[in-house]
């Protein structure tokens, strides 16, 4: 057992000592105010047709719990289902291999580490909706209760799930990170789809891992008893809705059942199970490869004689001279085919398939929904651009070469940049017959901050994790029309130059500051 908590203790520490989990955990902070609204803002989080809880304890808690559970479940498996990779990396995969503990009791330490880390965000958000309790719940007493049990029954199995899940993806999987993205995705979207589905009320959230639809159907039971309503279904998210006047309700909370917190353990023994039937098929850090043996040729002494004449023989003047090349288009074509080698090969169909459907479906499904899904898709690439030299531990060289600052890392954006606007080009294409040149700027303007984005976060982390968890918050934000989200001028609204050259003057910031970051960085080995 000590190998075990030692395992357990060691990723622990070191996923929350770096400055991705900070930077996370700072917008989890950020999002987890955000959870509740003041009555002045214009959005809400949990809608049904009109109405709106007022700040009860029960509302704050209830809403805060859901919301916490919901959204770390989705951006919280991007944050931790690298860690059998990062033994892969620094190779103390090898060391733990001799190790006598079981491939299961490794999974299940894996599993800890990452169960930990996301309650540790979440034990962080549940202080925080207690705040927003005391700041804008005047008026109705403070029932400990409200808050403890929404994050003891549904965060808690919740994210016990997502991080079994986790581990499952990387045993099964691999290095397939974006097709484990796309598994796990689909999977939040079919509970999801779950939410206002009908059914035995006495079954309510127990096929559901987040618990999401207990809650939505008790509310609406609540509105369409006390306001002699008709509601069938709950808006749920940041929904912006301007100043709209809502009618509100207070609700008392939930009455939870037997059979629901039996569900819960049900959750996370599914969970162990996962784990268990994914530890008969680890690899245990043995990537031996089958080499074909070649036939092996007989070389006679003359033969060796001949050889030896032929290089006694050799004239280096015959060779040709030296070119020396000190441009830059030498590392954009470098950079370029490592970008588009990258991942495996099978995913440039996908790639492929929704590039040709930007072409023929409506403009505005393609360009507002299959591009931001396409440029995410090449999440893992744009999230190495700048950190692979670390990562395959070439850094020391390519720092030491010829003004890398001005020739590798403009390289880099540059090829990321080309991929990206590649990807576009139908969109663009589109754009350009329709004469609509604000579209054609925001496209590049977005894909710019795209880019420049990953770059900084990649030089100041050293990693890739903070940049794919706020591009996945990014696109899902997109994807469900958040105005504040709208990076690549998308949406049905008037042209506004004004968002064009904001996000321009946040470019030349990025490019300024991450010059200067790995111009720091190349003088700081």
């Amino acid at each position: 057992m000590q190998y075990f908590f030692n395992i357990v203790k060691a990723d622990y520490m070191q996923r929350t000592r770096s400055y991705s989990f900070l930077i996370t955990l700072g917008v989890t902070v950020f999002m987890a105010y955000s959870f509740v609204p003041a009555d002045t803002a214009n959005y809400t989080t949990l809608s049904a047709s009109g109405y709106k809880g007022v700040n009860n304890s029960a509302w704050v808690g209830f809403v805060s719990g859901i919301m916490t559970t919901v959204m770390l479940s989705f951006y919280g498996f991007l944050l931790v289902n690298s860690g059998i990779k990062k033994d892969v990396d620094t190779e103390v995969g090898l060391i733990i291999a001799t190790s006598p503990i079981s491939n299961f009791k490794y999974l299940l330490a894996k599993l800890l580490s990452n169960y930990l880390v996301l309650l540790t965000i979440a034990g962080i958000t549940f202080l925080v909706s207690i705040g927003v309790f005391f700041m804008r719940g005047k008026g109705y007493p403070f029932i400990p209760t409200d808050f403890i049990f929404p994050y003891l029954f549904f965060a808690v199995p919740a994210l016990f799930v997502v991080a079994a899940l986790a581990v499952v993806g990387e045993v099964f999987l691999g290095k397939r990170n974006i097709l484990q993205f796309i598994i796990y995705f689909f999977l939040c979207g079919i509970c999801m789809g779950l939410i206002n589905k009908k059914g035995d009320h006495n079954l309510y959230g127990v096929f559901d891992p987040f618990g999401l639809s207990l809650m939505t159907k008790s509310v609406t039971q609540y509105i369409n008893m006390h306001h002699h309503e008709n509601i069938q279904g709950i808006s749920f998210g940041f929904i912006f809705s301007g100043h709209r006047t809502f009618k509100y309700f207070e609700w008392p909370g939930l009455n939870w059942s037997a059979i629901f917190l039996f569900s819960r353990l049900f959750w996370v023994g599914l969970g162990i199970a996962l784990v268990y039937i994914s530890s008969l098929f680890f690899h245990r850090f043995d990537f031996t490869e089958t080499i074909t043996k070649r036939k092996k040729k007989k070389v006679t002494i003359s033969e060796i004689g001949q050889a030896t004449n032929k290089s006694a023989e050799f004239n280096l003047s015959a060779l040709p001279m030296l070119s020396f090349d000190y441009g830059i288009l030498p590392f954009i074509k470098t950079e370029l085919l490592l970008l588009i080698r990258q991942g495996k090969r099978g995913m440039w169909l996908l790639n492929a398939a929704i590039w040709v459907a930007m072409c023929a479906v409506p403009l505005n499904i393609a360009y507002g929904y299959l591009l931001p899904i396409l440029l995410f898709l090449q999440v893992t690439r744009f999230s190495e651009l700048v950190t692979k030299e670390k990562t395959n531990r070439i850094h020391y060289f390519a720092y030491a070469s010829y003004k890398p600052v001005l020739r590798m890392l403009p390289a880099q954006i540059l090829a990321a940049m080309i991929l990206a606007i590649t990807l576009s080009l139908p969109i663009i294409i589109r754009c350009a017959i329709n004469s609509n040149i604000y579209s054609i700027l925001s496209i590049v303007n977005g894909i710019s901050l795209i880019v420049l984005v990953a770059v900084m976060l990649g030089i100041l982390t050293g990693g890739k994790k903070l940049f794919e968890v706020l591009f996945f918050l990014l696109t899902y934000s997109v994807l469900n029309r958040l105005p504040i989200s709208d990076y690549l001028g998308s949406f049905a609204h008037n042209t506004n130059i004004t968002l064009v050259l904001s996000i321009f003057s946040i470019n030349i910031a990025l490019i300024v500051l991450s010059l200067l970051a790995r111009s720091y960085q190349t003088r700081h080995l």
